[in-house]
């Protein structure tokens, strides 16, 4: 009776089938009723562009040191009329440009998506690797080597390769910025395009990842040499002088003084620097975040982004912050001036999409890929523990004190990013045990001035760390490409520069960053509960009703959804 039940049932299904000849599913004999057909007319309701946006080295609290000097329509739009995250951080320990672009478009960590630093040893061949280099592919757009890039460093997926993958390659998703790895890493590995600033020829390039030739517009915008224009110019203030009361006066010790200049105040003229590329200082200038901005303003146009049936997405880094930031600090005149200027590139962006795309058909997100620390002159000036070692110091105390302990050789591979690569095959050979090698570095290098802690990363369950530091080490550790042991500097303590500032590291001042979003499906508000940059994909990605990046670890911002 177990064999014939069965067949008796098809063929009750079938007769019924035949005597009511009603439309039918593919493969099936179920008849569908009225109430099964799609509905005429009715599609799920989505943005027709998603324009994600990265300014390089923003900290927090620009948003509200210089909201006065903002107009309406560029971050005071996003923050008046959008959704702000107000206590938005890193989640790991490498506060870097390539790794926060992996992070803020893959939703995931360097420990996953394996871009652990801008460069990194990979054990697996053996030397140092440029996040976004790849030798197999070739530049395109002029005979150079900076189009030897493309995302194959990076191991998971992109909210611009997932809107591809969900529209079966319909979607059309550019990356754009003056950094190879401020485009490369945020478009994936299914962009139709990245472009990025070739400081050689004033141009954008690409490479053979993408496309064997640059598209005609691509050309006629290089031939448009804005390049030439700015670098004929010299770089003003926007407002005069005696109106920058959010920054400190002009000229200031630790300030860097630009090639061909013998202080650092304004005006600033561009001169190139021996054996330099004649346009890379346009990069330290507003002038780069405007070519930025022009070139986004073409794809937008060219591309006919935002004009098909479904989404598209257009990826922007303003690299320029970060050089400036760089070079002057954190409360120089340059700073607040390029600011105020990014924020018109903002309003003239937004303004072109509520024009091309139409007012509400569009939504927006802004992060940054770091933040950055005072510089330790200005922290000095206030009273405020701060100071600076030359970058090779550690490096050169580990290595002694190795040779010391266990005699010649090459124990130390690298040290970067805080970070030191022990000779793994040599400990090996020598029978040295990496815990003995840590206790003997760390005894060692805690007397050394401003170094707090060293931090085994393959026994981070013995750190004495507050929870929260401990997750940002495990987050950051990827066995084939980051370090053994984190050397922990001292807050407001640089590697390597007497002037100006950089990032990089567990505290604050890098980890607190901007996340605003504004637009399609964005519920107005604020949230000064703690998010991360990993909940930034997966709220696109939920926006779109899409699968989140193949390694997120983070949560939607339900908030910011209506």
């Amino acid at each position: 009776m177990r064999l014939i039940i069965p067949v008796l049932l098809v063929s009750m299904v079938s007769t019924a089938t035949l005597a009511q000849p009603k439309k039918t599913f593919p493969g099936t004999a179920k008849s569908v009723t009225s109430a099964q057909q799609p509905v005429p007319g009715k599609r799920l309701a989505t943005p027709k562009l998603v324009v994600g946006i990265v300014v390089d080295q923003m900290r927090y609290d620009y948003l509200y040191r210089y909201y006065n000097k903002f107009s309406a329509g560029g971050f005071r739009r996003m923050m008046d009329g959008g959704f702000n995250a107000r206590n938005n951080h890193y989640h790991y320990a490498a506060t870097y440009t390539g790794p926060g672009h992996a992070a803020i478009y893959t939703g995931s960590a360097p420990a996953l998506n394996g871009i652990v630093g801008n460069d990194f040893y990979e054990r697996n061949i053996g030397r140092l690797l440029y996040c976004a280099e790849d030798t197999t592919v070739k530049t395109v757009g002029n005979t150079g080597t900076a189009g030897k890039m493309s995302p194959r460093n990076l191991l998971v997926t992109t909210i611009g390769d997932q809107l591809k993958l969900a529209t079966d390659g319909r979607a059309k998703v550019i990356g754009i910025a003056l950094k190879d790895r401020g485009a490369i890493l945020p478009a994936g590995h299914a962009a139709n395009a990245a472009y990025w600033y070739d400081s050689k020829d004033g141009n954008f390039i690409s490479s053979t990842f993408y496309q064997n030739e640059l598209p005609q517009w691509v050309q006629a915008f290089n031939a448009r040499k804005l390049s030439d224009k700015y670098l004929s110019q010299t770089w003003e203030t926007t407002l005069p002088l005696s109106q920058y009361t959010e920054s400190t006066q002009d000229d200031e010790p630790y300030e860097t003084v630009l090639a061909g200049e013998t202080k650092s105040v304004f005006p600033h003229a561009f001169a190139i620097q021996a054996g330099g590329s004649k346009y890379e200082p346009l990069r330290t200038s507003p002038y780069g975040d405007e070519i930025t901005k022009e070139f986004a303003l073409a794809a937008l146009k060219e591309e006919k982004l935002g004009q098909g049936n479904v989404t598209d997405m257009l990826c922007v880094s303003f690299s320029s912050p970060d050089y400036i930031g760089h070079a002057f600090g954190t409360h120089a005149i340059e700073t607040e001036d390029q600011y105020i200027r990014l924020d018109r590139q903002l309003a003239d962006l937004f303004n072109q999409l509520d024009a091309s795309v139409g007012k509400g058909q569009w939504v927006a997100f802004l992060s940054a890929d770091h933040g950055v620390v005072d510089a330790p002159g200005f922290l000095q000036q206030n009273r405020i523990p701060a100071g600076v070692r030359g970058y090779g110091e550690v490096g050169e105390v580990v290595k002694s004190t190795l040779e010391k302990a266990y005699g010649p050789g090459q124990w130390v591979l690298s040290y970067m990013n805080q970070q030191i690569y022990l000779n793994h095959a040599l400990l090996t050979e020598k029978k040295v045990a990496m815990q003995d090698v840590y206790e003997l570095l760390r005894s060692v290098l805690l007397k050394q001035k401003a170094v707090v802690n060293v931090v085994n990363l393959h026994n981070l369950g013995a750190e004495a760390l507050p929870t929260l530091q401990e997750n940002l080490f495990r987050n950051v550790y990827h066995p084939n490409r980051s370090g053994d042991f984190y050397v922990m500097q001292q807050p407001g303590w640089l590697e390597g520069r007497n002037k100006g500032t950089t990032h990089g590291t567990t505290y604050a001042y890098d980890t607190h960053v901007p996340f605003l979003l504004y637009g399609w499906g964005v519920r107005p508000g604020q949230t000064l509960r703690r998010t991360h940059i990993h909940d930034i994909a997966p709220t696109i990605t939920a926006l779109l009703g899409l699968l989140e990046p193949s390694g997120c670890i983070g949560n939607p911002v339900e908030e910011a959804i209506k």
